[in-house]
């Protein structure tokens, strides 16, 4: 890829002397590749280093830019993103010209959601929107695990580009299952993973996370239940531990810092300038928020089931999946992942519904084993769900599994 010769269009950002840490490499913003892209672009990365350098070229040249993976844009999406109008460039491959040309759109970024509903889509947002921490922080040197394009990707790397002091330490794909071990080496001190990530590091090697020096943890991108809070506090007792919702469409909208899973209930229908405003309407959380995506001001549902106990609104699941209708009975399956994931014995839990005669369906669960002591059997698994649970929400089938599965999204779909 050849060099932009383009003026800048805005103010140099003002992290680009940080740290970052690519393919083992230390280097700073400045030394990463110069690319050379037209306009809208939708860049297919192979490694991290050219999604981090189409980032910075965004914030200094403002072109239209769609980040994502190579291994996420199949044919159908590289199609829809030739007929909206980009360049489809894949940085280990060849170019897909658009089949309907356009004039790119000055400072537009884009996002493309999980597709937990379906296809992604695309939501569109600005440096700005993306940009939520503003005020000066402390001296960090962050951990990226994420997927590059992803809303929590853009949030660790908007950081870094636009505050001094910030610098990056990037986990490639192949580097996920023994990245305590990059971290320890290069100082990181600050991290943010979802709970999947969080629980797969304290499953392979307790030890090796325990080494790394870490002054903030942070996990977001899935419901977070009080048993993955409680074990990292065990391993970091005095780090300040955050859990933050935050989604393409709505931006960062909660984060929580008191070590409890959910959110006070008391945050709930209270405006404030510049602040997202939180809701629940049948069950769903719903959101207003200043950081939204293009046409998506005002109250959005999320989809996202919420719970209130005890005084705390909970995040159980995804209103699609989170409901098991057992008999007429309705089971949350996020309930029952939060009693199984409890259990001392258990490194993680899915929890879903098997098809019945008469009932309709039954709860069913796989789980992981913790590697620290000898594993339970299914019935002992049982008795401790039916301790806690209605009779008709307990699993009738648990399945042990030897490994947390993990998608490219760092979520294991719970």
């Amino acid at each position: 890829m050849s060099v932009d010769t383009a003026r800048p269009a805005a103010p140099l950002p003002a992290g680009l002397d940080n740290r970052v840490v690519v393919d083992g490499t230390a280097l700073s913003w400045r030394g990463l590749p110069e690319l050379r892209l037209p306009a809208p672009v939708a860049l297919l990365a192979h490694r991290a280093r050219y999604a981090l350098a189409a980032a910075r070229h965004h914030a200094v040249h403002g072109t239209e830019l769609l980040i994502t993976t190579a291994s996420r844009a199949d044919s159908v999406l590289r199609t829809e993103l030739s007929e909206a109008g980009f360049t489809v460039t894949d940085t280990g491959g060849a170019d897909l010209t658009p089949s309907r040309p356009r004039a790119g759109e000055a400072g537009r970024l884009w996002l493309l959601t999980s597709g937990t509903t379906g296809r992604p889509k695309r939501v569109g947002h600005t440096l700005e929107s993306l940009t939520t921490v503003r005020g000066r922080q402390p001296d960090r040197t962050w951990l990226c695990p994420y997927a590059p394009g992803s809303y929590a990707w853009w949030q660790v790397v908007t950081l870094s580009l636009t505050q001094p002091g910030q610098h990056l330490v990037v986990v490639e794909p192949e580097q996920l299952d023994d990245w305590p071990a990059l971290a320890a080496t290069h100082g990181v001190d600050a991290a943010s993973g979802t709970p999947t990530f969080w629980r797969r590091a304290l499953h392979r090697d307790p030890a090796a996370l325990a080494r790394v020096p870490l002054r903030q943890l942070t996990l977001g991108g899935e419901p977070v239940d009080q048993a993955i809070l409680d074990r990292l506090r065990e391993v970091f007792p005095t780090t300040r531990i955050s859990w933050i919702y935050a989604s393409s469409e709505v931006g960062a909208a909660i984060v929580v810092h008191d070590g409890r899973a959910g959110f006070p209930v008391e945050w709930l229908d209270r405006p404030a300038p510049g602040r997202p405003t939180l809701g629940v309407r049948d069950g769903e959380l719903v959101v207003t928020s200043p950081y939204h995506g293009v046409g998506l001001a005002g109250p959005i549902r999320t989809g996202d089931r919420v719970q209130v106990v005890d005084g705390r609104v909970l995040i159980t699941g995804r209103l699609d999946s989170d409901e098991i209708n057992v008999g007429g009975s309705k089971v949350s399956a996020g309930a029952v992942r939060d009693v199984l994931t409890a259990h001392p014995q258990v490194a993680w839990a899915r929890v879903g519904a098997r098809r019945a005669p008469l009932l309709g369906h039954l709860v069913v669960a796989e789980v992981v084993p913790t590697a620290t002591v000898g594993p339970p059997d299914e019935a002992a698994l049982v008795r401790w769900c039916a301790d806690r649970l209605p009779e008709y929400a307990v699993p009738r089938r648990i399945r042990l599994l030897p490994e947390i599965p993990v998608k490219e999204t760092l979520k294991s779909d719970v």
